[in-house]
């Protein structure tokens, strides 16, 4: 297994002075960028704390930590710039002289709460916010090499796991549930770093989905195109214990891996104990091609939305109506970004329209339900490069038949 250190010095470095570009580009007249998002916090600082990272107009920078004080100095290079805190007077008292006069502060407005804003609110102005959740989302969508090597190495153990260690753990009568249970053993014996990380709403998933049959396209409470029963209504996630695996069912697999931070995403199919039916080889081959063309498109300067409807308006017939889901539970997105969190910037879908730049990462998954069935298509993380998609996670791979 390849290892990997955490990031630089200089690393952690570069990525501040383009938060601070970003946003003295944006905005002539602000005083602070406040960052309470754990994963952001690790982004800039190199570590993960209860905590905050502020920025300053003048380019100064502080991470001020309620715990752990002592794991921050020792995994943070910026020692120095590391200050215990109690609440925002620490902040106000170290990094402002004039809190009461304030122009403006930058916080992640997806993020930070009510209750938070309000304590902020005694020690600083905080009549004019911002957002600063889009700046830091698109600096983060462009990799450095040494993001790229992790996330690269993060695709070569998911294809290990997805095409050889999954064909020895599927047994008839083994319920969903105990399936994710022995993926996830051998996840960790291979290397993942234990946890799948999603954005939106600072979810943290064990793996992912795992269904038999039409388990893989019950509805789901997140916005994806496969579907998961889950565990119970109060935990609708890890997989359905009463849910048998039996001869001539489809076995549907879409997990999130990751290494040191940085994740890849993938999805198989299976079938075990029988053929595929005719209808799921065609529907999977047509995802498969979907992936190919939608891929290839991957290149700097391309338009996130002109891809999608470049790639949609093709499509058409008995296919279209179970693509990306069904009815009201179709997402209309094909792809989306990859990193520190398994769903990041650009999307690929409408509305999105700026370019792709290289060196962005993006997991494609077209995938469509087949009634009777469950769910077939595909999912593999790509690298933007100038001559498309590079695949890191080895898939665009048939249905396998165990």
């Amino acid at each position: 297994m390849l290892e990997l250190s955490q990031p630089s010095k200089q690393e952690l470095s570069d990525r501040i002075s383009k938060l601070y570009a970003a946003v003295k580009n944006q905005d002539g007249s602000w005083d602070f960028v406040f960052i309470t998002d754990k994963v952001n916090q690790y982004y800039f600082t190199g570590t993960m704390q209860d905590g905050v990272f502020v920025l300053r107009s003048d380019g100064e920078y502080f991470y001020f930590v309620r715990r752990s004080f002592g794991r921050a100095k020792i995994e943070s290079p910026f020692n120095n710039n590391i200050y215990p805190m109690a609440s925002y007077r620490d902040i106000a008292n170290i990094a402002s002289k004039n809190g009461a006069n304030i122009q403006k502060i930058y916080i992640e407005t997806e993020i930070m709460t009510y209750a938070a804003l309000e304590r902020a609110g005694k020690y600083f102005d905080i009549k004019n916010i911002a957002s600063i959740d889009k700046i830091v989302q698109k600096i983060r969508a462009v990799k450095s090499p040494y993001e790229l090597a992790c996330m690269e190495e993060s695709g070569r153990q998911h294809k290990i796991l997805l095409e050889d260690t999954v064909l020895s753990l599927l047994r008839e009568g083994m319920n969903e549930a105990e399936l994710t249970g022995k993926i996830y053993e051998k996840m960790i014996t291979l290397g993942y770093h234990g946890v799948t990380r999603f954005s939106g709403t600072q979810t943290e998933m064990i793996i992912g989905q795992a269904g038999f049959g039409g388990n893989s396209a019950y509805p789901t409470n997140f916005d994806g195109p496969g579907g998961m029963r889950g565990m119970c209504p109060a935990v609708p996630i890890i997989g359905d214990r009463d849910r048998l695996l039996k001869k001539g069912d489809l076995v549907f697999i879409d997990i999130g891996y990751g290494y040191n931070g940085y994740h890849s995403d993938r999805t198989q199919v299976y079938m075990f104990g029988a053929n595929p039916t005719d209808e799921a080889v065609k529907y999977h081959a047509k995802c498969r091609q979907i992936q190919k063309e939608t891929a290839e498109l991957l290149k700097p300067g391309n338009i996130p939305s002109e891809i999608y409807n470049t790639v949609i308006s093709k499509l058409d017939g008995d296919f279209l109506s179970g693509f990306m889901g069904i009815g009201e539970e179709r997402v209309k997105f094909l792809g989306h970004g990859v990193g520190l969190y398994i769903d990041e910037y650009p999307v690929i879908a409408n509305k999105f329209d700026e370019p792709l730049c290289e060196n962005m990462t993006i997991a494609v998954e077209p995938k469509c339900s087949v009634a009777g069935v469950g769910t077939v298509g595909v999912e593999d993380t790509y690298i933007v490069t100038k001559n498309g998609g590079r695949c890191i996670t080895g898939g665009e791979k048939d249905i396998i038949v165990v």
